[in-house]
């Protein structure tokens, strides 16, 4: 037997590659499925089955595809209603792949379909638990999203999830392995932690929303408690992922490089927004103007997904050299797949070109320390602006800054100052980044990013407080 975590970080999302004796199956696979194909070839084996644990939100599946190219069938839990073939498998129903067997445990809450897969050994024993978003490591799946599709409150989900939690998932042996679909980083749950693999018994004892004496209206209110508006792209990829989608290797082959003068022209023409994802450093010393910066090497599926309101929004890419097909890919994970085409060289290209190019002006926290310092000899305010998640700013944050989420910039819009200089930070300065060239292409020139965010700003002394005047945040 063979258990493989495929872990991808940008979506801090776990697909499983799980083989005996020749016989494979794929569990959460990602949209580019040729590499389970070919490591299942490699090994010799058969790919046999697709288990998709719910409809995801956060990420559009691979399972249409790898059927098409395999002829597995789609494995979805109770109460699932795809549009494609599939096998919507009964609570308890067992599949035998070679030597072992994986048992579906219907788990709603998260969603009304969502499911567990168990797998026992060859001698019949309880081995893992593959809990895609009902169960995580810290935490559990969040019951706000199929709210509208459940035609329930998310109290009225939670409540179903404690019931599932308490009936299916800890009823199981301390031992058993724990695989869930997501780890830190996630938008699916609250408080996930960054280990990947776990143990029922571990989560019993450390995962709040397990804790033995729990009544079901603690579960409710601490399950419901604090949850962030979902990302934008969430209700469009579950509707891919319920209703099929194209191939990623044909979005790939439309996808053209352009030379300068082509990509200018196409840029003119249409209303493609320019996504460049260079590093955020590069991006500082030259960009073509309006374009918009969001870095490959960050959390970069997830805040596409969250700042490009528009799934269906035509795309012209500025990316590192060589990395063209990755980006295409990685924007496709989240449902983007309308990639017009690439600047072919780069941006070292459009600057050779001897056309227009567009900076950031960024400064280190020792300067604005200095400029904060100045202001405050002269009674006069400099405009500061946290853009870290709510929760980060809640922790510790400047003194006086409001807290301004890079989810919710625009809604912000109004509170940014046209003549003077205001100033731009996050934790280390990718999201700030980010924030400068959403503001730089609506024409607010005058901002200034802060060089290695909050992280710099606390070896200063720039005051920072913990207080938090509830009218700040979002």
């Amino acid at each position: 037997m063979k258990i493989e975590q495929i872990y991808t970080g940008c979506l801090a999302q776990g697909a499983y590659y799980i083989e005996s004796n020749g016989e494979v199956a794929i569990i959460d696979p990602l949209r580019e499925v040729q590499p389970y194909v070919d490591k299942a070839t490699a090994n010799g084996g058969k790919i046999k089955y697709i288990f998709e644990t719910h409809f995801h939100a956060d990420f559009v599946s691979g399972h249409v595809t790898l059927a098409q190219k395999t002829g597995a069938p789609i494995v979805y839990g109770p109460s699932a209603n795809p549009t494609f073939d599939a096998h919507i498998a009964k609570d308890g129903e067992v599949f035998q792949l070679g030597e072992i067997t994986i048992t579906c445990l219907h788990t709603p809450g998260h969603t009304m379909e969502s499911s567990c897969y168990l797998l026992k050994d060859k001698d019949g024993k309880d081995y893992a638990l593959f809990s895609g978003d009902t169960l995580f490591l810290g935490d559990v799946g969040r019951p706000d999203l199929a709210q509208k599709a459940a035609e329930m409150t998310q109290e009225q989900l939670a409540g179903i999830l404690f019931d599932s939690l308490r009936n299916k998932v800890m009823t199981l042996a301390d031992d058993v392995i724990v695989y869930p679909a997501h780890g830190a980083g996630s938008a699916c749950g609250k408080n996930l932690s960054k280990e990947t693999i776990g143990s029922i018994g571990d989560q019993k004892a450390t995962n709040y929303a397990l804790r033995a004496d729990m009544t079901r209206d603690e579960f409710i209110s601490e399950v419901t408690d604090g949850l962030l508006p979902p990302p934008a792209y969430f209700p469009m990829n579950v509707k891919l992922n319920k209703e099929g989608y194209a191939n990623v290797e044909d979005i790939i082959k439309e996808a053209k490089a352009f030379d300068v003068k082509t990509f200018e022209l196409v840029a003119n023409e249409t209303e493609a927004l320019i996504l460049d994802v260079r590093n955020q450093d590069d991006f500082e010393k030259g960009h073509i103007p309006k374009s918009i910066f969001i870095g490959i090497d960050g959390q970069f599926a997830p805040w596409v997904g969250a700042l490009i309101l528009d799934s269906k929004q035509e795309i012209l890419l500025v990316t590192p050299e060589g990395r063209e097909e990755e980006t295409i890919k990685r924007l496709a994970r989240v449902g983007y797949d309308n990639t017009l085409g690439y600047l072919k060289g780069g941006f070292e290209s459009w600057k050779n070109a001897g056309l227009e190019y567009d900076t950031v002006t960024s400064v280190t926290a020792e300067k604005l320390d200095e400029i904060l310092n100045q202001v405050q000899n002269d009674n006069k305010k400099v405009p500061v602006f946290d853009v870290r998640k709510p929760g980060e700013y809640t922790s510790e944050h400047i003194l006086d800054v409001p807290s301004t989420p890079l989810d919710f910039l625009n809604e912000h819009l109004a509170e940014f100052p046209k003549e003077e200089n205001f100033y731009l930070h996050c934790a280390g300065g990718y999201r700030s980044m980010i924030a400068a060239s959403i503001l730089k292409a609506r024409g607010y020139h005058n901002v200034i990013n802060v060089l290695g965010g909050f992280a710099a700003i606390r070896n200063t002394g720039i005051k920072t407080t913990n207080y938090v005047c509830p009218s700040t945040l979002k």
